[in-house]
């Protein structure tokens, strides 16, 4: 079962200068008791955001696959081929990032569980787009404590 998790706005925005351009703990507490203990793979510009989070803390994860081409860490799992991974991958998996791995990553995917930030930001990165109500249904809605956030799962339809 491969699940994306990610948190964007009403325009699709998600990402200003390798980071988020918000913080709400009830978006950060919600993917954390998704994915503590889970494995995950993020591409290496989101595992390095990632890390200026967790700056001397390790990881919540139970595995970390990182997707890059050229660059080695020595704490994770490299993936040079993260489309042939998505593609032979049998556990269950959650991708956490960026768009470029977002992008490949819908293809395979079983489940979405998007935060909705029900407001415009400032950014330069945004999710791939892609036809969420063809081939995506709603699963599960629930609207946040705060009022700027909506969490929704969707589940592949085709």
């Amino acid at each position: 079962m491969i699940n994306l998790i990610w948190a964007m706005d009403i325009n699709w925005l998600i990402g200003k200068n390798n980071k988020l351009p918000w913080r709400y703990q009830e978006d950060l507490n919600y993917f954390k008791s998704l994915t503590a203990n889970k494995t995950v793979l993020m591409g290496i510009n989101t595992y390095y955001s990632m890390k200026g989070y967790y700056k001397n803390t390790p990881f919540p994860f139970k595995k970390v696959y990182v997707a890059s081409r050229s660059k080695t860490i020595t704490d994770v799992t490299m993936v040079r081929d993260a489309q042939e991974f998505l593609k032979g991958y049998q556990d269950e998996l959650w991708v956490l990032g960026g768009s470029a791995i977002f992008k490949l990553a819908l293809e395979v995917a079983d489940k979405l569980y998007i935060t909705w930030i029900l407001k415009p930001y400032q950014g330069d990165t945004h999710f791939p787009y892609f036809d969420l109500v063809d081939d995506f249904k709603v699963l599960n809605e629930k609207a946040g404590l705060n009022p700027d956030l909506k969490f929704m799962v969707y589940g592949k339809t085709k």
